[in-house]
């Protein structure tokens, strides 16, 4: 197996990935179709919940049925039962955005504390500095603390967590920063790696438990691992254009699944690329992932 189609999702948007260990089954959703998925690997057929706003992301915390949801207006806590009946908003923990915004949440990952690494942008346009870095700490304190980028997008903390990446792919840039993860701070921001116009643009990213660094290319119909260095190591096409996001999953954490989107492809496109939206397992090449850690806050605002 190098490249598969392990789930015909036809996303709009596919994005989000998260492996939840506590229950064995794979998170993503659907930014513009407004979904929120979950698979147990191996099944034909997957859950799924319709929600009101565009959906960037699903995080897990303490309780089994119980996730952090970036949605268009912030981070709210939901209820997603198991036996996948209707969804509960449960409370907002945090609303970045004024209201009426056309900012939204995009790409976010916890760190070993449990503090969430969020990004934005402008939805309606991607041409704007809009989108900005945040962070919700253990007290449910959420603070701005980097930017402006054009479309943030892909945190990825490294295994020792001592050092994150985050992405402007508007800029074609890959950032790095220096992690405190005690006091929750980055410093040092420099730029780790810069996408060529052959390459596309950066997007969804996560560190294998090597220290190695696997990117997808919205644009350009692959995902790359690279050295800390940042130097390329392997790549892996799909055939599809637009290649979102990254992450590995399973009990061994030894398989790698990849996101797609239908978005911002023609019809000829899409014809000549049926599997575009799909999600997709590809070989990881003899790597393995990071147990991802839960979101450290689970209060209301």
């Amino acid at each position: 197996m190098n490249v598969k189609v392990v789930l015909e999702t036809g996303c709009q948007l596919g994005e989000g990935l998260h492996w939840d260990a506590k229950s064995d089954r794979l998170w993503l959703v659907d930014i513009h179709g407004r979904r929120i998925m979950r698979w147990g690997l191996g099944s034909p057929n997957w859950q799924e919940w319709k929600v009101s706003e565009r959906v960037g992301w699903v995080l897990s915390t303490a309780a089994n049925d119980e996730k952090l949801v970036g949605l268009q207006s912030g981070m709210a806590r939901m209820r997603l039962p198991a036996d996948g009946s209707e969804c509960t908003l449960l409370d907002w923990v945090a609303k970045p955005f004024p209201a009426g915004s056309p900012l939204r949440l995009n790409d976010a990952k916890t760190d070993a504390r449990g503090r969430v690494w969020a990004g934005s942008l402008n939805n309606d346009d991607e041409s704007r500095p809009d989108g900005r870095l945040f962070r919700l700490d253990e007290r449910g304190h959420c603070d701005e603390v980097d930017g402006p980028y054009g479309v943030a997008n892909g945190p990825a903390i490294s295994p020792c967590q001592t050092w994150m990446l985050h992405t402007d792919s508007a800029a074609r840039t890959i950032y790095a920063f220096d992690l405190d993860v005690e006091a929750g701070k980055l410093s040092n921001k420099r730029v780790w790696l810069r996408f060529s116009e052959a390459d596309g643009y950066p997007d969804g990213m996560t560190f294998d438990a090597q220290g190695r660094v696997w990117v997808a290319h919205w644009g350009g119909a692959c995902i790359s691992r690279f050295s800390k260095q940042g130097q390329l190591t392997h790549r892996v096409a799909l055939p599809t254009d637009h290649v979102t996001n990254v992450c590995f999953g399973g009990p061994a954490l030894d398989r790698l699944f990849v996101t797609t989107a239908r978005q911002g492809l023609s019809a000829g496109q899409l014809a000549a690329q049926p599997n575009a939206g799909h999600l997709f397992e590809v070989d990881p090449a003899g790597s393995t992932g990071i147990p991802p850690t839960p979101v450290g806050f689970s209060g209301a605002i």
